[in-house]
């Protein structure tokens, strides 16, 4: 108890010192944070993909399509037990800045492959029911201020013309890492204005979505379908549906890893700041180092004096700036909107934060505690601070 009451009196003896490194600490623990969730909310969906999920597209690029007839072929591999199709729409609403996914599903089964994707059963007789019905996540009826019955119109870039869907439901996410910024309606009412207006782009799916029975068995049956179509005009390439997010992220792997090393940057730059501030105070406490080697306490004393202190102050910093993070990550995850839905502080960058908060403190004492362990009794006497 009274080496804890020592620390604080050290902690707290230069008190401009100790509050400045505090603030810097908390800064850098806060960026620390706002960093890691940045790469979080850029894996998101790698994180939340279902194993019990593949995804068929077009063996070349994801922009050439597969013909809807692939549905029931597919349907008939061993393992399978449904498959539902999308097409990305893209589109504008209002101007190019709003973004957010616009997909268009097969109405009959599509989100039943998707259980983290919640809606009212009424909600979703209504949108199978009506031609150009659309349902859109929580998070884009709370931004633009949607209502059930609203008329929502987009102007086509991939598909050119204006379309006009009616909101007839609302989901949410069944957990945090769910994406509730995304809007989806009927791939029946995309292709009936493509038979007239471009017959040769109808009757085409962007992806199949397959729920397979069994995950362990997911390579076979994705080597199962790509045989089927294999040599034709269209050939597929299936994969778990991990590696299909994780075909979009490796497109921004350089900014992935910019800022993982700023992240390390910054955990450096405090490292530096707050082992300067021990090794002042060090110096200033020479003599009282002297002092309590001659009353004959040992060098690990000395090391625990000196790493409490630090540790102490690594702790205040990093506390604060965890604590600052959660505002912080909600006005960012408004401001951000829909280009990172998913923008929450986990547990895992919580762990991380702590873990490096204690670990500068640490590291920041090791050189002041070897010096002052090393020092003669006699020269150190002769210190002043």
């Amino acid at each position: 108890m009274e080496l804890i009451k020592l620390i604080l009196r050290n902690t707290g003896r230069h008190r401009l010192r100790t509050v400045l490194t505090i603030l810097g600490m908390a800064v850098a623990i806060l960026a620390f944070c706002l960093l890691r969730t940045v790469v979080d909310a850029w894996y998101a969906g790698v994180a939340g993909a279902s194993p019990n999920r593949l995804v068929t597209r077009n063996a070349v690029s994801l922009v050439f399509t597969l013909p809807i007839s692939y549905k029931q072929k597919i349907l008939q591999v061993p393992g399978v037990n449904k498959v539902s199709y999308a097409n990305w729409f893209a589109g504008i609403y209002v101007d190019e800045k709003q973004f957010f996914p616009r997909i268009a599903v097969g109405a009959e089964n599509f989100f039943d492959l998707f259980p983290e994707f919640i809606i009212d059963p009424d909600q979703l007789r209504t949108f199978k029911g009506q031609r150009n019905a659309c349902i859109a996540g929580r998070k884009l009826i709370e931004k633009y201020g949607w209502k059930l019955g609203d008329t929502i119109p987009l102007t086509g870039n991939i598909y050119p013309g204006e379309w006009r869907f009616v909101l007839r439901g609302v989901y949410r996410g069944a957990a945090k890492t769910t994406d509730e910024t995304q809007f989806f309606f009927r791939w029946d009412y995309l292709d009936e204005s493509l038979r007239k207006t471009s017959p040769f782009r109808s009757g085409q799916a962007g992806w199949y979505v397959v729920q397979i029975e069994n995950p362990m068995e997911s390579q076979t049956i994705s080597q199962t379908i790509d045989a089927l179509f294999k040599n034709s005009s269209a050939e597929t390439l299936t994969e778990t549906e991990k590696a299909f997010q994780l075909g979009f992220v490796a497109m921004t792997d350089a900014i992935v890893i910019a800022i993982r090393v700023v992240s390390v940057v910054v955990i450096g730059v405090i490292l530096m700041v707050l082992a300067n501030t021990m090794a002042m105070s060090a110096r200033d406490r020479m003599s009282e180092y002297a002092v309590l080697k001659t009353l004959g306490f040992g060098n690990t004393f000395l090391f625990v004096i000196i790493a409490g202190e630090s540790v102490t102050i690594a702790l205040c910093g990093g506390v604060l700036g965890m604590l600052l993070a959660f505002p912080t990550a909600s006005v960012f995850s408004r401001e951000l909107g829909t280009l990172l839905p998913i923008f929450h502080i986990s547990g895992t960058t919580l762990f991380l934060g702590s873990a490096v908060t204690v670990g500068i403190g640490l590291l920041s004492a090791l050189f002041p505690a070897w010096r002052a362990t090393r020092v003669r009794i006699a020269e150190a006497l002769r210190h002043i601070g």
